[in-house]
């Protein structure tokens, strides 16, 4: 029977990896905030139809595939942190742009193509930086038979994000600060702060140094993209637009919070209930827990839909998007790890965008298009991707 145990080695966890995991939670709460920040300001700014909105803060899944090419090229040429860095400030000088717009939309007659624009650069910079900082530096910090619950370990961090981000930004747009600008403009300060911090942390870490290959090629698919992996990318794609929809429409702090509970709950069941099971009932059971949520939310305001339901969401997304980086890991071949974490950490960001192009043109419609992509989602790996991957993986 396969079986999916992950041991858990203590000498993982060094002042190094503690930084880097931190960094990579901060800098991934900072986009995640800047969703709900950006998504509300646009909405309130220009009044465009839905479809457009979505088109708008989708443009943010386009620019995550425009800097991957170079990837390669870049950390072996340069000093691989010094990239991440490099992206880092990049990010920070797009969530100022940001917070410069909100400040000025009236007298500098922004358009909505600038919003657009900043999406995209905001894409583009944020997954070079993660691509590094996932696919590289975290690597670098450990011991090779670590690498692999490094991974799953540091990924947690970024998971645990999408629930933290959305619930600081909510609570500081709706406390009484006492500054002289809009409470908005106070989150996106905060966005930028974060992403600082993530900076300073990942500055403090030592990093050996690596010799560039022999031959090095300017644009190249290592650390960026595994076509081959292209089950498992369309079922974490639809997984993924899920939660993305979810992003566009709930602006409910306690949504978020206990959608965190229900994360901390995955991460209790993988270590106690599916420690030993059979490699298929994970999945399985996370899809399952993602049809329940979506149904109890569907029903009229009770304290199962607003509490159940977001933790059920919650369990399902941790099972379903550790254990699909597990997948693409064991997919990948020996010197493709990296590459599998950035096609990884590229999926699910892409469904996310999806999910809010959908959600902002069709908000209304989010139980049937939710439904709908789950259960396909389920009936696809059920029936076909699971069985790729036993007949594929390399590990």
């Amino acid at each position: 029977m396969d079986t999916q145990n992950t041991p858990v080695h203590l000498r993982l966890w060094h002042r190094g990896f503690w930084l880097l995991a931190f960094a990579n939670l901060l800098l991934t709460m900072a986009i995640y905030m800047l969703i709900i920040l950006m998504g509300d300001w646009q909405q309130d700014v220009w009044g465009l139809p839905g479809s457009t909105q979505g088109c708008l803060m989708g443009a943010y899944g386009v620019g995550l595939f425009l800097l991957g090419p170079f990837c390669s090229w870049w950390v072996q040429r340069y000093r691989r942190n010094h990239v991440c860095l490099t992206a880092i400030a990049a990010v920070m000088a797009v969530i100022a742009a940001f917070w410069f717009m909100q400040l000025k939309y009236v007298s500098w007659h922004l358009q909505p193509w600038h919003f657009g624009a900043l999406r995209l650069m905001l894409g583009a910079t944020f997954g070079l930086a993660q691509m590094v900082l996932s696919s590289t530096l975290i690597i670098d910090v450990c011991e090779s038979f670590q690498r692999t619950e490094a991974n799953h370990s540091s990924a947690w961090f970024s998971r645990f994000a999408l629930s933290l981000g959305p619930v600081l930004a909510l609570v500081l747009v709706r406390l009484p600060l006492p500054v002289p600008y809009p409470h908005l403009a106070t989150a996106t300060l905060a966005a930028i702060a974060l992403t600082a911090i993530s900076a300073l942390l990942i500055m403090m870490v030592p990093f050996p140094f690596r010799a560039p290959d022999d031959q090095l090629n300017h644009f190249s698919l290592d650390r960026f993209f595994l076509p081959s992996a292209w089950p498992l990318i369309l079922n974490l794609l639809l997984v993924a637009a899920v939660a993305g929809f979810l992003l566009a429409i709930e602006r409910n702090a306690m949504f978020y919070a206990m959608m965190m509970a229900g994360f901390f709950l995955a991460l209790l069941a993988q270590r106690f209930v599916f420690a030993d099971a059979d490699l298929k009932s994970e999945p399985i059971a996370g899809l399952f827990l993602l049809v329940a949520a979506l149904l109890i939310r569907e029903q009229p305001v009770t304290q199962a839909a607003v509490f159940l339901a977001p933790v059920l969401l919650g369990v399902g997304f941790g099972l379903i998007g550790s254990r699909f980086l597990l997948f693409f890991i064991k997919l990948s071949r020996h010197c493709q790890r990296g590459t599998s974490q950035s096609t990884f950490f590229l999926t699910w960001e892409a469904g996310i965008s999806i999910g809010l192009l959908m959600g902002y043109a069709s908000p209304t419609k989010f139980f049937c298009i939710s439904l709908t992509l789950t259960v396909a989602a389920l009936a696809i790996y059920h029936f076909f991707t699971h069985n790729w991957y036993l007949h594929h993986k390399n590990r």
